[in-house]
């Protein structure tokens, strides 16, 4: 065995030299001692990941506890609203005037006015032919006459009767019976006279004339036609020329107009508006349509037309009330109301009663003082007393 074998049976390695009288076993050392270091380095970093997350995990259950639902709030405090209401209906003639046949009637010779024309009271609007009344005319006028003479005799008669009476040739009983026949005669003149005021009554009512002043809207008569009584009107006349618009209301926005309210007339297709006033509101609610009418009086323009469409914005007053969006509203089989955030950050319903429709929104007339935060959107999506995290809004429109 030689030295050599003798040490590698001792279990020692063999030492190899480098080139600078190094052994290659002190490199070695070197790079163990670098990797201890880096490993240890990393090793404290890992440590101190872990304890971070381990910090973090004390905490999870404190960050996993259920979120609170964020809603927008508004505190809408009470506005003072010029309430408008917007209805649409039809323009019509105020005072609309049918005119017809007031006599016997008769065939009509001329028609000297048109649909268009304004009229005066009294002016002749059509005339009928009147050739046979004017022969009656003439006949009771010598009716008169002939009655009038016979009255003249009868009372020359008894004159110089009376004068024959004092010397006794006339009986008083002759004087009496020539009395009676003086009597009857002038009795006579005066129907006489009454037909012939009849007659010519009847003449005069044989023209059409107009009964007050006013624009004539329709004409339904020509030269040449035969009417009569029962004919229909001839014409149709505005009086005064006035016009108004039949607006067509629900029965909640009737109740808050008031005759003598201003409005604002817009006829379809045109541009231009017209100021009005409500000078009768209906009575009575249509029971099919559950509307009414508020009748909107207006003076002639030539752009109103009777029976065209137009809408109208009325004015119903000013109210002091609360105002919300729409959003803000809820509805529960016709039953408005909305949900506020009560002190403890709770949800609660409050029933309320809507007004007028504006701009801005709905007033709010009963329910809401004005002070109380109301949520404004996704009200749907609450429940009476769920807590909530609420978000003021300061301007609710």
């Amino acid at each position: 065995m030689t030295y050599e074998s003798e040490i590698r049976a001792q279990g020692t390695e063999p030492v190899e030299m480098g080139l600078d009288g190094e052994t290659l076993g002190g490199k070695q050392q070197m790079s163990r001692k670098r990797r201890n270091i880096v490993l240890a380095l990393i090793a404290a970093v890992l440590v101190a990941i872990a304890a971070y997350f381990l910090m973090a995990g004390d905490d999870a259950p404190a960050e996993q506890a259920p979120q609170l639902q964020a809603v927008t709030v508004v505190a809408p405090g009470r506005t003072t609203v010029e309430g408008e209401i917007t209805a649409t209906g039809t323009l019509a003639a105020r005072r609309s005037m049918p005119v017809g046949v007031v006599g016997e009637g008769g065939r009509v010779v001329s028609v000297p006015v048109d649909a268009g024309s304004w009229v005066r009271q009294g002016q002749v609007l059509a005339v009928i032919d009147r050739s046979v009344q004017s022969q009656q005319a003439q006949s009771a006028a010598a009716q008169i006459q002939v009655a009038q003479a016979d009255a003249n005799l009868a009372q020359a008669n008894l004159d110089r009767a009376l004068q024959l009476v004092e010397r006794g040739f006339v009986s008083k009983a002759d004087v009496d019976r020539l009395t009676a026949t003086r009597d009857a005669a002038v009795a006579r003149v005066r129907v006489a006279q009454a037909q012939s005021r009849e007659l010519q009554a009847r003449n005069a009512r044989l023209n059409i004339v107009a009964p007050a002043a006013g624009l004539i809207l329709e004409r339904n008569v020509e030269p040449g036609q035969t009417v009569s009584g029962g004919s229909p009107p001839l014409f149709t006349i505005a009086k005064g020329g006035e016009m108004e618009m039949l607006a067509q209301l629900g029965e909640t926005e009737l109740a808050s107009i008031r005759a003598g309210a201003s409005a604002e007339v817009t006829p379809v297709g045109s541009d231009q508006s017209f100021t009005g006033q409500v000078w009768q509101v209906a009575p009575t609610i249509d029971p099919q349509t559950r509307q009414g009418t508020a009748r909107v009086a207006l003076s002639y323009r030539p752009e109103l037309k009777p029976g065209g469409f137009a809408s109208a914005t009325i004015n119903s007053g000013t109210v002091v009330a609360p105002v919300l969006p729409e959003s803000a509203i809820l509805d529960d089989d016709g039953q408005p109301y909305v949900y506020l955030v009560d002190s403890e950050n709770k949800v609660a319903r409050r029933d309320v009663e809507t007004g007028m429709i504006t701009s801005a929104g709905l007033t709010i007339t009963e329910g809401l003082t004005g002070s109380e935060r109301v949520v404004l959107r996704a009200g749907g999506f609450l429940r009476e007393g769920q807590e909530v995290a609420p978000k003021l809004q300061k301007n609710a429109n």
